[in-house]
């Protein structure tokens, strides 16, 4: 190993220093803003519990036999002052602060501290960008011109296509009437799902009707309160409602009766015979065995039980989207209203959804995951995911490319090489693996992706014989 010059070893030691000096500054900044903090919350607080103990009244006498019951009150003044609510208070009759407060008036500190420095840092990288489109823009000029073309022909091809809005008479419902079920913390999961759900069918090729119900609670006082009332700004077909799925799915018909909407109609949803769902095939019936004999193995060639057939008054116009449906969704059809649960309980509650189906006989199904994806893990969507899968079909047709679009790399799903069904079913939206910040982020598109990781599923198998 060569031996470094000091030259070389300073140089490499300076960013190092800077970094070094820059965190101590930080932390002592941080440090001094607490301290300030913390001395005025308690001045702030030792002003007020003065205010409210009686005024002393001071008389001057020379009777000497008083001055024990001064010297008394006053020792009572000096000692722990104890609230009429229980804080505990220090020696000067200031509250006592946790160690919880102290980290938070910390942060507090360091985010105003720091807020001029990250403003400062956005609009730096604004600058950067927008220096990185001057560039490219120079380049393509200088090439165009060098080739003898148009370079305001050139220049055109870097822009993109305008976004035209294209409604379609299908409609999405997001049940939102499982507060009850959820803590404070999934209710502000839940917020950020309906909002990615707005924002991915705003910005798909086809626009879906979006209806929200079940408006209120703590749900719709947190879009008031936190985010400031945005859903007033949304565009294009979407609507909130207060009542259950049901008068949402009224308000939704209302929508997709509209001229510019009915005019909006695809190919990919004309109505078919089935309503778009299908049932899985039924299995052959199992060989009887000898009592005793392959107990194990009859147990696990049980037939399973036969699905369970729609009723005869089940609503034709509605399917609510459910893991435990026997029927599977093929297509998206129009003049439907599908149905999403909106709940976040971490894989507490089982069949909400399903039971709230049966309830107002609407009919079922379950996404077609297991026909068409191959996964290393759970079958669990966000709402937003489900939004984003159901509009990705209506562009592409396909569920296998709509699937690999939106599920996140880190699943580790993978197209069959051969679509079977799978007993494995797709999930509603119930559940929530916390996968809010990294939707679409890191999905494979377009269908060289989907044969490539078909041909790496085959490849993989391959693998596995030859080490066999």
């Amino acid at each position: 190993m060569a031996e470094q010059t000091p030259q070389v070893v300073v140089a490499q030691a300076e960013p190092l220093a800077d970094a070094v000096s820059t965190a101590n500054s930080k932390r002592k900044a941080e440090e001094q803003l607490t301290k300030e903090m913390v001395e005025q919350q308690q001045t702030e607080q030792s002003a007020a519990s003065t205010e409210q103990q009686p005024t002393e009244q001071t008389t001057t006498t020379t009777d000497h036999a008083q001055e024990p019951q001064v010297q008394q009150q006053q020792d009572g003044d000096n000692a722990d002052i104890q609230p009429a609510d229980g804080t505990a208070t220090n020696e000067d009759g200031t509250p006592k602060i946790s160690k919880n407060q102290l980290k938070r008036l910390r942060r507090q500190a360091a985010h105003e501290k720091f807020r001029q420095e990250r403003k400062e840092t956005r609009k730096e990288k604004r600058h950067q960008q927008q220096a990185k489109k001057r560039a490219l823009k120079e380049a393509v000029v200088a090439e165009a011109q060098a080739a003898g073309q148009d370079p305001e022909e050139a220049l055109k091809k870097l822009c993109r296509e305008p976004w035209v809005a294209h409604p379609v008479p299908v409609a999405f419902i997001i049940d939102c009437d499982f507060e009850e079920y959820m803590r404070d913390n999934e209710i502000v999961s839940l917020s950020s799902q309906i909002v990615r759900s707005y924002s991915q069918n705003r910005r798909a090729k086809y626009q879906a009707q979006l209806v929200i119900s079940s408006w209120k609670g703590k749900l719709k006082d947190r879009f008031v309160r936190v985010l400031n009332n945005a859903h007033l700004n949304w565009k294009g077909g979407v609507k909130c409602a207060e009542g259950d799925f049901m008068k949402a799915a009224e308000i939704a018909k209302g929508m997709m009766e509209d001229s510019d909407v009915k005019e909006g109609m695809i190919d990919l949803i004309k109505p078919s015979g089935n309503g778009g769902l299908s049932l899985p095939e039924p299995e052959p019936e199992a060989e009887e065995t000898v009592e005793g004999e392959g107990g194990d193995a009859a147990a696990a060639a049980a037939p399973k039980p036969k699905p369970e057939e729609e009723a005869e008054d089940v609503n034709q116009s509605i399917v609510y989207l459910s893991a435990e449906s026997d029927y599977t969704l093929d297509k998206l059809e129009a003049n439907t209203c599908y149905v999403i649960g909106g709940l976040v309980d971490r894989n507490r509650e089982k069949g909400l959804c399903y039971g709230r189906a049966k309830a107002a006989k609407v009919r079922t199904a379950k996404l077609p995951i297991g026909e068409y994806m191959a996964m290393q893990s759970r079958y669990v969507l966000t709402t937003n995911q489900v939004v984003e899968i159901m509009a990705k079909w209506l562009e592409c047709g396909d569920w296998g490319e709509a699937f690999l679009t939106v599920i996140p790399k880190r699943k580790g799903g993978t197209l069959k090489a051969e679509s079977s069904c799978g007993t494995p079913a797709a999930d509603n939206g119930e559940d929530d693996e916390e996968e809010e910040e990294e939707n679409g982020a890191e999905e494979v598109n377009g269908e060289a992706a989907a044969t490539h990781a078909a041909d790496q599923t085959t490849e993989q198998a391959q693998d596995v014989q030859m080490s066999g």
